[in-house]
C-alpha cells in the first residue's frame, strides 16, 4: 500500500481485504472534482462521475456524493492549504447546469450498512468542520457559488462556507428535504448550522426542513438561508468580486512557494499499518489496536528556510498526516477494534525543540498550517467512537505536542518503575494551540478550567514530571509499579473489551466534552445520538422505510408511534 496513488476508494490491503477503504489520492486521480488556482482564488469544481461510486450498486446522479467524493474534497483542501499558500479564497461550485449538489446519494445510503452510514456522515462533517477551522485560524475563506439546485448534503456543504451565493433563475432553491423525503435528518450538521451559524429563526427553519421543494430567490435571502441571490447574467462576475473582496481580508501570504504533499509511505500487512513515525499494531483476538507515535530520530530544523526545505518530511507535518491516515483507516476498516491503546517513543527533548519552533514562528504560513493539521488530527481522535487508553512506559515520549495524545485518552496509566521510570513534560502548546471541537484545550477540559489545578500545572511547564508528580497534579489516572503494571493493564483492557460497544460509545462521547457546548460538539452529539438512532429505525431503513422505498414509486409506510 506504499505510495498509494489510485482513485480514492476501495483498496486491496493485507489488513482489511478487498473492501478496505483508502483515504489517499491525488488531483491527477480525481474523478469528481477539478481544482484550479488563479491569483488569490482557487476554484473547486464539483462534477461527479455517475459511474464513479466508491462501491457498486448506485449512480452518482445530479452531483450527488458518496465517501469517495468527500475523500477527494478532503485531499483538495489539504493541497490548497499547503501547496497553494497564496490562495486566500476558495470558490466551491458545480460544473453541471442548473445543479450545484443534490447531497449524499440516497441509493448509496439505502444500500449501506448502519456503520458505513454513520462513518460516512462523520468524515463528511469533519471535512466541513475543517473548512470552518481554516477560515477561523488560517485566513482561508470559502464561498459557495450555488449555480443551481442545492439540496440536502449539498446545502450542508454550502453551510460550511463563509458566504452562500444562490443563482436567481426562478428555479434554483436551497433545501434540507431529509425529514419529509427520507425519514432521516441532515446528518452533517445541517440543522445545527441553520440555528447556531446562520441564526435562522426556529419557525422558519421548521418550515424549511419539512418542505421538499426548498426555498429560492429573495425569500432564501430574507430567511438567512443564503447571503445573496444574483441573476444568471451577473452571477459569475459577482462571485469573483466577492472572492476578491474576501481575499483582501485574509492574512495568507501574497507571495510564497508551497510544499508538495507526496503520497504517504505506508506498509500494510496482517500485523497492521506501518508508516514512518506512526505504527499501528492490530490485535483482532483482543479487539484492540495499539498506535505508537515516534519522536523524530534527529534534530529538526529550527529556521524557516530549513523547514521549507524539509517540506512534507518535516516531522510534525509528516507525523500529523500519518496519524490522521491511521485514524481514518482504523475507523473505516476495523469496526471491531473497539480499544485504541496510545503509546509514544523517542527523545522528548526533540519534540520540545519542535514545539518551541511551532510556538515562536506560529505567524508563518507553513507553521500555522502545520499547527492546523495537528489540531484537526487530534480533534478527529477526540470524536472517534473508540475507547482511548494511554500507556506511559519506559522509553515513552509524552512531551508537549505528543502529550496531547494522552490528554485525549479516556484513561492514562503511567509506569512507576524503580528504575527507568518514564516522565511527561508540558510545553506552551498544551495550553490552547490544539483546541478540541468545544474550543477548549485538553488541559482546560480535564480540570474544567478550575484555577487552582490549572495554575499548579502551569507552574510545572517545561519540567519532566515523575509518575508521582503527574499523579499529584491529576495529569494521569494511575501510577503503577513494575510488579502490578502487566496484570493491572491486562485487566483494564480485558474488562473494557467485555462491555457493550454501544453503551461505551455513548458514555465516552458524553464524558469527553463536559462543560460548555459549541456548534461542533452539538453537531457530533446529534450525529452520535439522533443519526445513530434514526438510521436503525424501520421508518428509515425497514423494508418499507423511506430510504428503502425512495425511487421505487412506492410510498414509505411508517410506524406512527412516537418513541
Amino acid at each position: 500500500m506504499a505510495s498509494n496513488l489510485q482513485p480514492a476508494g476501495l483498496d486491496v490491503s493485507a489488513t482489511g481485504g478487498a473492501d478496505t477503504v483508502s483515504f489517499q489520492t491525488h488531483p491527477s486521480q480525481y474523478r469528481h472534482w477539478r481544482l484550479s488556482v488563479e491569483g488569490p482564488t482557487a476554484t473547486l469544481l464539483m462534477d461527479t462521475r455517475e459511474d464513479g461510486g466508491i462501491r457498486p450498486g448506485y449512480k452518482l446522479k445530479l452531483n450527488s456524493y458518496d465517501l469517495g467524493v468527500d475523500i477527494e474534497l478532503h485531499d483538495a483542501l489539504q493541497r490548497i492549504r499547503f501547496e497553494h499558500p497564496t490562495v486566500r479564497t476558495v470558490i466551491v461550485t458545480s460544473a453541471k447546469e442548473r445543479i450545484f449538489c443534490s447531497g449524499a446519494n440516497i441509493f448509496m445510503l439505502g444500500l449501506s450498512s448502519h456503520a458505513w452510514k454513520v462513518n460516512f456522515c462523520k468524515f463528511t462533517n469533519e471535512t466541513r468542520n475543517g473548512m470552518e477551522d481554516s477560515s477561523r485560524h488560517s485566513g482561508l475563506k470559502f464561498i459557495a457559488a450555488c449555480n443551481g439546485t442545492t439540496a440536502g448534503g449539498g446545502y450542508e456543504l454550502a453551510l460550511a462556507c463563509d458566504e452562500i451565493i444562490l443563482v436567481d433563475d426562478r428555479s434554483s432553491a436551497v433545501s434540507l428535504p431529509e425529514v419529509p423525503l427520507l425519514g432521516v435528518l441532515p446528518g452533517t450538521g445541517g440543522l445545527t448550522r441553520l440555528t447556531d451559524k446562520r441564526k435562522v429563526r426556529r419557525d422558519l427553519a421548521d418550515i424549511f426542513c419539512t418542505t421538499t421543494e426548498g426555498v429560492r430567490g429573495a425569500r432564501a435571502k430574507e430567511w438567512r438561508l443564503v447571503d445573496e441571490v444574483v441573476k444568471p447574467l451577473q452571477f459569475k462576475s459577482y462571485v469573483q468580486a466577492r472572492a476578491l473582496a474576501l481575499a483582501v481580508q485574509s492574512n495568507r501570504p501574497d507571495a510564497a512557494q508551497g510544499i508538495a504533499l507526496r503520497p504517504l509511505a505506508c506498509r500494510a500487512d496482517a500485523a497492521g499499518y506501518h508508516y514512518g513515525f506512526v505504527d499501528v499494531a492490530i490485535e483482532p483476538d483482543s479487539r484492540r489496536a495499539t498506535l505508537t507515535v515516534r519522536a523524530p530520530e534527529s534534530d529538526q530544523p529550527t529556521d524557516i528556510e530549513g523547514i521549507i526545505a524539509a517540506g512534507d518530511g518535516w516531522w510534525p507535518l509528516q507525523m500529523a498526516r500519518e496519524l490522521d491516515d491511521a485514524i481514518l483507516m482504523l475507523r473505516a476498516n476495523h469496526l471491531d477494534l473497539g480499544i485504541w491503546v496510545l503509546k509514544t517513543a523517542g527523545d522528548p527533548a526533540r519534540v520540545l525543540a519542535v514545539d518551541e519552533v511551532l510556538q515562536n514562528a506560529s505567524g508563518h504560513w507553513l507553521i500555522r498550517e502545520t499547527l492546523g493539521m495537528l489540531r484537526r488530527t487530534l480533534a478527529r481522535l477526540d470524536v472517534s467512537s473508540r475507547t482511548l487508553i494511554s500507556l506511559i512506559e519506559p522509553g515513552s515520549c509524552f512531551a508537549g505536542t505528543l502529550l496531547e495524545l494522552a490528554l485525549a485518552a479516556d484513561r492514562i496509566y503511567m509506569a512507576d518503575y524503580a528504575e527507568q521510570a518514564p516522565s511527561i513534560t508540558l510545553s506552551a502548546l498544551n495550553y490552547g494551540a490544539y483546541p478540541r471541537v468545544d474550543g477548549q484545550s485538553r488541559l482546560f477540559g480535564r480540570f474544567y478550567g478550575e484555577a487552582a489545578s490549572m495554575e499548579a500545572v502551569a507552574a510545572s511547564t517545561g519540567t519532566a514530571l515523575t509518575p508521582k508528580q503527574a499523579l499529584e497534579f491529576g495529569l494521569i489516572t494511575a501510577a503503577l509499579d513494575d510488579i502490578d503494571w502487566r496484570d493491572e493493564i491486562r485487566l483494564v483492557l480485558e474488562e473494557r473489551a467485555s462491555l457493550s460497544p454501544d453503551a461505551l460509545t455513548g458514555m465516552e462521547a458524553n464524558l469527553r466534552f463536559g462543560g460548555a457546548e459549541t456548534m461542533e460538539t452539538r453537531v457530533f452529539g446529534r450525529l452520535s445520538a439522533w443519526q445513530n438512532w434514526i438510521f436503525i429505525r424501520p421508518n428509515a431503513v425497514g423494508t418499507e422505510g423511506a430510504l428503502k422505498t425512495f425511487g421505487t414509486g412506492n410510498k414509505a409506510k411508517f410506524n406512527w408511534e412516537r418513541v
